[in-house]
């Protein structure tokens, strides 16, 4: 169940494509291209051997390799796909850092091919919103370890991977209260009451009674149970042996994970709030432990962020966007050695929010191709016609997001998993927002309403000192352009606009020609030309995140390349996009 040009059981070709792909996308190997009819032939050399791939330069100058292609010169004229390990051995980089990749990218296409091997192919379109967390097994469609999960063995993967949608109990720790940290909506015992259930609660006071620890003095904290088995003879064995944390064990509704991983749905109470506990693994580009400091500011973002829409009345009636707030925080030593792996995060359940006839997917889901061949939005297209069903969709995914910042000043990052898409059979009806406690960015003096901002140096004593961009303000308008744009047109709807030309012949300019369209409505309806020179959203070149350059070197949070704005008026009037000149 792919991505547009997958081949079915060929992971290591995906995963190679992905890899060239972003490399030549970076820049960071220099290829020559020509143009070979509608495709563009990519040549380069590395390590002293010569390399070659074709493929379509698309918007934003995303490149869409053809499955087969990458290849090495082996001899005069031979050419055969190359060896990951040769490949990635003359990349930039150190020793160890290379190292480090060629084991994310080879762990990808295990657990791949462990997927293809165990799970049988099932129909998704008629699946719930839980089980298409799990079911949408595609990862990443462009970083290349986007399967990687280190740490996880096979049967890690089977247990606590969400391709195989096995539902665990959750482990449950009583941390000493002077280790702890807590952002709570009112009472904590009610607070439990309501998150565990009556049985439950019992259960866990009881085992709390018998161990003779007073709850004035010890606090819950809920560990995934892979990061319980990881953490209880290192960085927890302390803890334990001095009495400062007691584990009682597993406990309560069963969950399972959701395409990120880390993010658990309660399986037993499917109204109940989803969990987002930290792991020790890598996936993608990152560690998937919490940032500290961000587990306990998580309620105060998301009831400011929910505030800004409820206050203004075009969320509800022009770009219908509702918010899954993070509404409660709890951490273990903060500010110490085990700081970000003992933690958890509440959020709001999607479904709950559902009116009568709403259902609601993963954005991402939009993305990819069903076992039949057909998109997974196929049956939704051909009920309402394509271009009306493009035309809303895009209202209903971009205009909210821009409105947030354009108007009020805040960038929030809105990816695929980011974004659910609710409809009514089909027809997108409004968008929801989620996963805000470490992805959001400001500039104070572009806020609508600064006044109403969360008084973030009251919050926590790492705040005060800290310079812009270091958390979640920033001094330059840019770096909230290219939050948004990044995430949302970059890495996101270009994935759309790509299935679409594939499996409809809809030529991806006259995509973004709607796009282009419907934001410069908004710009007149709104006034918004001084704001939108501000962030620079127009200019013909723009930076946007430069993953495997960051993946390679290391040396730093963000590294940045250059590209062409789709979005600037004279690029739209192009009709190819794979112009060498580019």
């Amino acid at each position: 169940m792919p991505l547009p040009l997958d081949l079915k059981a060929r992971p290591e070709d995906r995963v190679l494509r992905q890899l060239v792909g972003a490399l030549l996308f970076e820049g960071v190997v220099n290829a020559r291209e020509h143009i070979q009819g509608d495709a563009v032939e990519f040549q380069w050399s590395l390590g002293g051997r010569d390399y070659r791939c074709r493929g379509t330069i698309g918007p934003f100058g995303r490149l869409r390799l053809v499955p087969g292609s990458v290849e090495v010169r082996e001899g005069a004229d031979n050419w055969i796909a190359p060896a990951l390990a040769q490949l990635v051995a003359a990349l930039p980089g150190s020793g160890p850092t290379r190292g480090k990749l060629l084991d994310e990218l080879s762990q990808t296409i295990a657990f791949c091919a462990w997927n293809e091997r165990h799970l049988p192919q099932r129909p998704r379109r008629a699946l719930s919103v839980a089980e298409l967390e799990g079911a949408l097994d595609e990862g990443h469609p462009y970083h290349p370890c986007f399967k990687a999960r280190t740490g996880f063995s096979f049967a890690d993967h089977a247990a606590y991977g969400p391709e195989a949608g096995r539902a665990f109990q959750l482990v449950w720790l009583l941390v000493a209260r002077k280790h702890l940290h807590q952002a709570l909506p009112g009472d904590e015992d009610a607070f439990w009451r309501a998150e565990l259930g009556h049985e439950a609660w019992c259960e866990l006071t009881a085992k709390q009674q018998q161990l003779g620890v007073s709850p004035e003095e010890f606090g819950l904290v809920p560990l995934h149970p892979w990061q319980w088995r990881e953490l209880r003879e290192t960085e927890l064995s302390g803890w334990i042996a001095s009495g400062e944390a007691l584990c009682l064990g597993p406990a309560g509704d069963h969950y399972a994970a959701t395409q990120s991983v880390r993010s658990l749905m309660n399986r037993d109470r499917p109204g109940a709030a989803s969990l987002k506990l930290p792991l020790n693994i890598v996936n993608t580009s990152s560690r998937r432990t919490l940032e500290p400091h961000s587990v306990c500011t998580a309620p105060v973002i998301s009831r400011w962020i929910a505030g800004i829409v409820a206050s203004d009345p075009a969320f509800g009636e022009r770009y219908p966007l509702t918010i899954l707030q993070e509404y409660a925080g709890i951490i273990a030593d903060r500010d110490g050695p085990l700081a970000g792996q003992v933690a958890a995060i509440w959020r709001a359940n999607a479904e709950a929010t559902l009116a009568a006839g709403e259902a609601v997917i993963p954005f991402n889901a939009l993305m990819i191709v069903e076992g039949d061949g057909r998109p997974f939005a196929d049956d939704w297209i051909q009920r309402h016609g394509l271009m009306p069903w493009i035309n809303r969709l895009i209202e209903v995914a971009v205009l909210p997001v821009w409105h947030l910042l354009v108007h009020h000043g805040l960038a929030v990052e809105a990816h695929g998993q980011n974004m659910l898409l609710v409809h009514r059979d089909g027809w997108p009806a409004r968008l929801i927002l989620r996963d805000f406690h470490e992805s959001i960015e400001f500039s104070p003096s572009f806020l609508r309403e600064p006044g109403n901002a969360p008084d973030f140096l009251a919050l926590n004593p790492v705040y005060r000192d800290a310079e812009p961009d270091r958390f979640y303000w920033t001094d330059n308008p840019d770096s909230l352009r290219e939050l948004v744009m990044d995430t949302l047109f970059v890495f996101n709807l270009s994935e759309i606009s790509h299935l679409l030309d594939h499996a409809y012949d809809l030529p991806e300019a006259l995509f973004w020609q709607r796009v282009a369209a419907v934001l410069a409505s908004y710009e007149v309806a709104h006034a918004a030309t001084e704001r939108l020179a501000a962030l620079g959203c127009g200019r013909p070149r723009i930076l946007t995140e430069s993953l495997m350059t960051r993946k390679l070197l290391a040396a730093k949070p963000e590294y940045h390349h250059s590209i062409p704005n789709t979005l600037a008026g004279k690029a739209l009037q192009q009709r190819r996009w794979h112009d060498p000149h580019r």
